[in-house]
């Protein structure tokens, strides 16, 4: 097919993704009680993404489809039951653990519509005693602060760091927080009301844990970039809890610990603050906001696992992210997606050369995994999200393009990022 007119039929594959209600239903017992997902109209007849629970508890996720005229609760059930009802039995138990205290760190910019969105869900937490700060990162108006003073003052702390960069505003959040854990989540998330509980309670049962990561599932899918961006997986890791530990490396991870992107994302992580700071945090030179274009969160993973910590996966941390909804924008996370994991990669190395042996040695697998990574993933026929080890749309191949491209760019990037950190930061001290 030619290039032309194979981009013709690329477009007119996404064009075609319809949008996919999303609702949440929880097995309880013998009974089973439908819900739309946050944000989300009541659930009528059409393809529902639904999020399982058991008691609560995230279980799984499956596509279906409810007929018209059809009773949504009683048609999701039935497949609900049939396919999760096993699986569900067998999931997690609850911490028993007090969670620590914890701070929860939310970095912003210009989006104070989603960030008040994103506080209230915050502030509907069930864990017994947390704290929240919002960073105001490289503000050009005053209306995330106005929102804070007027609607949150009392509950929220304010503060403001004008060096742009996501890496920047987290590690000025890292250096306010009192937690003895420090969680981190973005301003265009709903928090699941036990969120925070169960992503910290992790760190009383463990000592040796340095950090968590939870789930991340769609707040919406109507459109057709947030149904293919879903459809391949999204943010999400599964529904299998898992401890990562550095004195036992996984045997299905042969790249441990440079596949970072496999631990979880930064909407959805939280750290012993002790450990953190230990490792100097995030690297200001990478992250959204930078030339690196991303990267923050794999680095703050590997360093604190390479300092010896354990970290562990925990998916009944749950929080529903706001997806990107053009096309303009896949393009964007695509290179952006390959720029950040080259370049977290060199911050790696340029901050703790010791790991260079250990990336060289993975270095011929980590290039194969990279071509998996970003090659044109075809599936046969259509559907929608479902289960998230399932593909259903085809992944674009200008996509793939994209993200190989960042993948080249990543390392020039984050030296570029390095030395206009280095200039920022000069001209906002001299004006200080």
């Amino acid at each position: 097919m030619a290039r032309s007119a194979r981009a013709q039929e690329e477009i007119r594959r996404f064009l075609d993704i319809g949008a996919v209600q999303v609702a949440e239903l929880d097995l309880d017992g013998d009974e089973a009680v439908l819900g739309p997902g946050p944000g989300s109209p009541p659930v009528t007849h059409g393809e529902v993404f639904v999020l399982v629970r058991r008691h609560g508890r995230p279980v799984g996720t499956l596509l279906g489809r409810v007929p018209q005229g059809a009773d949504p609760r009683v048609v999701l059930a039935e497949r609900a039951k049939a396919v999760l009802a096993e699986r569900a039995k067998a999931r997690q138990a609850p911490e028993a653990c007090e969670p620590p205290y914890a701070s929860v760190v939310v970095a912003t910019r210009e989006r104070a519509g989603q960030l008040a969105r994103a506080l209230d869900s915050l502030l509907a937490q069930d864990h017994p005693r947390f704290e929240i700060v919002v960073v105001d990162n490289a503000p050009v108006t005053s209306e995330t602060r106005e929102l804070i003073e007027r609607k949150y003052a009392e509950r929220v702390r304010y503060v403001c760091e004008p060096v742009p960069g996501l890496a920047v505003a987290h590690n000025t959040g890292l250096a306010a927080a009192r937690g003895e854990v420090v969680a981190f989540t973005d301003d265009d998330v709903v928090a699941d009301p036990r969120w925070l509980t169960e992503l910290t309670a992790p760190f009383a049962a463990d000592p040796g844990l340095g950090c968590s990561t939870g789930l991340i599932l769609p707040a919406r899918l109507t459109t057709p970039a947030q149904v293919l961006l879903e459809s391949h997986g999204g943010f999400a890791k599964g529904f299998t809890p898992r401890t990562y530990d550095p004195a036992r490396p996984p045997g299905d991870e042969p790249l441990f610990p440079f596949t970072a992107g496999r631990f979880g994302s930064g909407a959805n992580m939280a750290f012993r603050t002790a450990v953190l700071r230990s490792v100097g945090g995030f690297d200001p030179a990478t992250g959204a906001g930078t030339a690196a274009r991303g990267g923050d969160d794999l680095y703050g993973f590997v360093r604190v696992l390479a300092q010896g910590h354990r970290l562990r996966y925990t998916p009944s941390a749950l929080v529903w992210h706001h997806h990107r909804e053009t096309w303009r924008d896949l393009e964007t996370q695509a290179y952006g997606y390959g720029a950040g994991l080259t370049a977290y990669l060199t911050a790696v190395l340029v901050n703790r050369p010791a790991l260079l042996p250990a990336f060289l040695a993975k270095l011929p697998r980590g290039l194969a995994h990279a071509r998996a990574l970003t090659a044109v993933r075809e599936t046969e026929g259509g559907g929608a999200p479902g289960d998230h080890d399932t593909r259903t749309h085809p992944w674009p191949r200008r996509l793939s393009w994209l993200q190989r491209r960042g993948m080249v760019y990543g390392p020039v990037g984050y030296l570029r990022a390095r030395r206009a950190l280095r200039a920022r930061v000069q001209r906002v001290q001299g004006a200080r």
